[in-house]
């Protein structure tokens, strides 16, 4: 499976997660149908393990919005650009925020993907400090 495709599917997952009884094995074999790929389940699993410290980090870089008020698509997307900026290691930071931006226009609405470019900027150049 090509990342984007991984990262798509993680998108969903995590997403469904959200406001549900469904267990993290339930809501990746929903999506995934049996299927298995170590990119997206890194991703699935990581963003989820890892939920309270990547809100926390979220919520500093966000003006004027707090993370219940963000609509859930660009916090799910947020929160997953900012486990693959913040845990992993196998992509540079524009690659991640590219595809954030991808995921957003795919499943956002018009100005979702500015939005999630502002917060992920600002993330990405505190972080580079």
């Amino acid at each position: 499976m090509k990342r984007h495709e991984a990262r798509e599917k993680a998108l969903q997952t995590l997403f469904q997660l959200e406001g549900t009884e469904l267990t993290i094995d339930e809501a990746m074999d929903h999506v995934m149908a049996g299927e298995n790929d170590n990119f997206y389940s890194l991703l699935v699993q990581g963003t989820h393990a890892n939920l309270a410290e990547i809100d926390e980090k979220l919520v500093g870089h966000l003006e004027n919005w707090s993370l219940e008020r963000l609509p859930k698509i660009e916090r799910t997307i947020l929160r997953m650009a900012i486990f693959e900026l913040g845990y992993m290691e196998d992509a540079p930071a524009r690659v991640i925020m590219n595809e954030a931006i991808e995921l957003s226009k795919t499943f956002g609405d018009d100005k979702s993907s500015r939005f999630v470019n502002g917060v992920l900027s600002k993330f990405t150049d505190e972080s580079a400090i």
